[in-house]
Parts: structure tokens; sequence; C-alpha cells
């Protein structure tokens, strides 16, 4: 698990590119709708740098989780990422293969020609993390001395990725074949297999193992790459974007109806308490698409509700691919990104999912609040834990980061408990030498959204968008 969540991590720095693609091309497509830059030298040049980013996703991947999967993150790690990604998409490549077999091109076998993907760019990626991990330290005799430590890393990663190019060889075109049916059945299968894919998507968020699912459908690894066919503007109108536009519903309207109803719910002493965390986590699922803040506010205190939450979301990928209502997003499913996709030529009556989404916001109100009440479930402002009130200091900027982190850092046992520190986009990703010394209490109480153990030793804590200041703050103590 500790293994997956760090993956996880991972991919989160090349998929922070994505909102960079979707804004230059959103722009563009906004500039020349009709055209698609034919008509407009600047949507042109606009939608040819998006199209630079999403085009080479897999390539990103490969780098990123170079980086992310190595100990320090050294840039070696990147470039020996680079250097599996060229050696396995070179050797694989449908010519390569041809020669290999002495046979004509046309004769390959058609996965060999989608080996430019997402998976051989995480395991590119994994490859060259362990490779650093193991070889970066290492020293040759001196006659080989040159070579010895992080040179020696790209050599070690070319090596194995010959390893790798092999079983891939043997094993790629069988698990394409089987990606590809499986999202066929998924395409088969409309708008029930949309919903199918919402509400596996939520579900697997607290094991990090959603990316894995959505390279299937979001991505160009069995032939639906939902986003970039999006933003490219090709595909078929009202079906491409399927995938995505559900979300717009469910991120901008319906968890900002869950925080209202669980603000409504809590205790009147703790209201003002939850009244901030969950103001700011509603703006920032609203505006920009991230959830985490809120869903992890209830995840693990109120897991029916989360249940709940992956359900609805299903339903609305369901009713958006049903009426062929359709947008899409380059990061998620914020206004940002929804604004954007209004120009798009191939979105479908995206206005829709606003009309839809003010439903999701009532829906979510009024059951949310029911189940609480009904069930007593704790969610934040509801705990047994009555703790005392006191006078919080009024402080700003930087200074309120660095009482955050502080506390935090308190909570998780300080000095002699913390051995590593981390974040993603939302969340620090702490290592700690024995669990039973964390005080969860006393991180709470700080104000976070959520906590979540993930093994024996491994802790995060949901802090929200600022979580790099708080992060940055942490590694000052702890350092």
């Amino acid at each position: 698990m500790r293994y997956v969540q760090r993956i996880g991590r991972s991919l989160m720095l090349p998929v922070a590119v994505l909102p960079v693609a979707a804004i230059l091309m959103g722009i563009g497509y906004w500039i020349d709708p009709s055209g698609w830059g034919e008509g407009n030298i600047v949507a042109a040049f606009l939608i040819k740098a998006g199209s630079a980013v999403l085009d080479n996703i897999a390539i990103l991947f490969a780098v990123g989780v170079g980086i992310g999967m190595a100990k320090g993150r050294d840039g070696a790690a990147a470039l020996s990422a680079l250097v599996g990604w060229l050696v396995i998409t070179t050797l694989l490549s449908a010519d390569s293969v041809a020669l290999f077999k002495g046979v004509d091109p046309g004769e390959v076998n058609i996965a060999f020609g989608a080996i430019e993907n997402v998976l051989v760019g995480i395991t590119s990626g994994l490859v060259a993390g362990a490779m650093y991990n193991r070889f970066s330290d290492v020293q040759l005799p001196d006659a080989l001395a040159f070579f010895s430590g992080r040179r020696l890393v790209p050599i070690m990663t070319a090596v194995s990725m010959l390893f790798v190019s092999l079983i891939f060889y043997f094993i790629w075109p069988p698990v394409y074949n089987a990606l590809v049916s499986f999202g066929e059945f998924m395409s088969d299968i409309s708008y029930i297999g949309a919903g199918m894919y919402g509400f596996f998507n939520r579900l697997l968020i607290p094991t990090g193992l959603h990316h894995a699912l959505n390279q299937v459908f979001w991505f160009d690894l069995a032939g639906i790459n939902d986003i970039a066919n999006f933003w490219s503007s090709t595909g078929e109108k009202g079906v491409t974007g399927m995938y995505q536009a559900g979300f717009f519903p469910i991120m901008m309207f319906g968890l900002p109806g869950a925080a209202l109803a669980m603000y409504h719910t809590a205790k009147t002493k703790r209201r003002k308490q939850a009244a901030s965390l969950m103001m700011a986590a509603a703006f920032a699922s609203f505006f920009t698409g991230v959830t985490e803040p809120i869903e992890f506010s209830f995840m693990f205190l109120a897991p029916l509700l989360y249940v709940v939450h992956a359900l609805l979301t299903g339903i609305s990928l369901a009713v958006a691919g049903f009426f062929g209502w359709t947008a899409g997003f380059g990061f998620s499913a914020g206004f940002i990104d929804y604004f954007l996709s209004f120009r798009i030529p191939i979105a479908n009556m995206p206005y829709m999912l606003a009309v839809q989404g003010l439903f999701f916001f009532v829906i979510y109100y009024f059951l949310f609040r029911f189940l609480i009440l009904k069930f007593n479930l704790k969610t934040p402002g509801r705990e047994d834990e009555e703790e005392a009130d006191s006078e919080e200091e009024v402080v700003s900027g930087k200074e309120r980061f660095a009482i955050m982190a502080r506390d935090i850092y308190a909570g998780l046992g300080g000095a002699d408990n913390v051995t590593s520190i981390d974040n993603c986009v939302t969340r620090l990703r702490i290592e700690v030498e024995d669990m039973d010394k964390v005080d969860q209490d006393k991180i709470k109480a700080t104000g976070v959204p959520g906590i979540n153990v993930v093994g024996s030793n491994s802790i995060q804590v949901v802090v929200g968008t600022s979580v790099q200041f708080v992060a940055d703050e942490m590694h000052k103590i702890h350092d």
C-alpha cells in the first residue's frame, strides 16, 4: 500500500501540468471556435501549445514518476526515466517489431502501434526510480569511476529496460487487448458504463488506485482518450467527454451541498469551526475541482456517506451520458475547466450540467442532512470529544501556516517519531516510527479536514490546496 501511495503521489506532478494545457487550448478554441486555429494565428498558437502537453502526457508521466519514486527526487532519475522511455518505445515500435519478425509493419499486432502510452510511461518511471535508489551511491573501480553514482543510473535503467521490453513484447498484446475489451465493454453500455466508472472512481480514492482506472478512460491506454479527444475536439458530439461531464455537477454543486449539510448539522458550539472548514473546502471543490478537503472530512468519520457520495457520482455520470450533455477538463471538474469547455466545438449543451448540478446540490444537501441526523454520524463539528473553547490568536499568511505546521508536527510525535515528510496536491504524506505516538485529536484540532492512516508507519493529513506551504514549514522544523 505504501508503494501504491507513492505512485499516486508521483502521478500528481505530471497531472499538475494538465491545467496549463486546458487553459491554453480552451482560450484558443474560445478565440476561434469554428476554425480551430485555421482562421486566427493567436488561436493556432495557443491550441498547438496546449496539445504539445496533452500529446506527450505519457512522457511527462515517465519523468514525473521517475522523480517522485527516487529518494531525494534527484534530476538524474528524471533523465533515466526518459532514457527508459526511449528504449522501450523504440524497441517495441511497430517498425522494430516488424524487423524482428521479418514481416511487413502492417502485419504487426496493433498493440505495438499503441506502445507509447501512459502505462509504459509509468513503468519507465518506476524502473528509473528503482535504479536510482539502488545505484545512485554505488562506487565503481577507479578505471570506471567516471560512471559511478548518479551517472550509473541512466545506464542501469537502459539495461533494465531491455529486459522490461522483452517482457512487454510477450505480455503487452494480450494486456492491451484485455484493456481494449474492458473499454469497449464500458463504451458499449454507454451511459451505464459511464455511471459504473464514476462510482468506482470515487470508491477507489482512499486507496489511490483510482489513478489506474482513470488511465483507461481519460488517456489513450485503451483507445478512449477522453480528455485529449475532447480538447482536440475529435470524436462524436455528445459522446466525447462522457467520462468527464458527470463530475461537474458533483464537484461544483453536489459536494458544496454536502458541505452545507455538514455545517448545518454541526453542534452549536463547534459550528464556527465547521463553517471555516466547510467554506474553504466547498470553494476549492466548486472553483478548481479539488475535492479531497471535503471528501476526507467525512470519508473515515462517516463511511456510509462516502458510499452514498460514490453512488451519486455514478448516477451523475450516467445522467449526463444518457442525455449527451458533455464538457471536459484538463485538471478537474471545477468552474475554471467548466468555463473553458463552453467554446470547445465538441462540447454538447454544457449549460445543462449546471442545471443538473442544481438538482444534485439539493439532493446532496437533504440526503446528507437526513443521514447525518438519522444515524448520528460524526461528521466535522459532531464529534463526541468536546474540546475546550479557546480564543485563537489572529494570524495570517506565513505565520498561520507555521503555527499549523508546528501543531501538526507535535501531534505526529515530533522529531523523535517523524522520519519523512512529503506532500501531494492536498495531503501531507508522513512516515513515522511508531503510529501509537501519533495524537490524532491534536492534529484534528488544527482544523484539517481529515486524517488517513495508510499503513503501520504511514499517515496522511489532509490540509487542502495550501498543503505546500504547511509542508515547507514542517521541513524547516524537521531539518
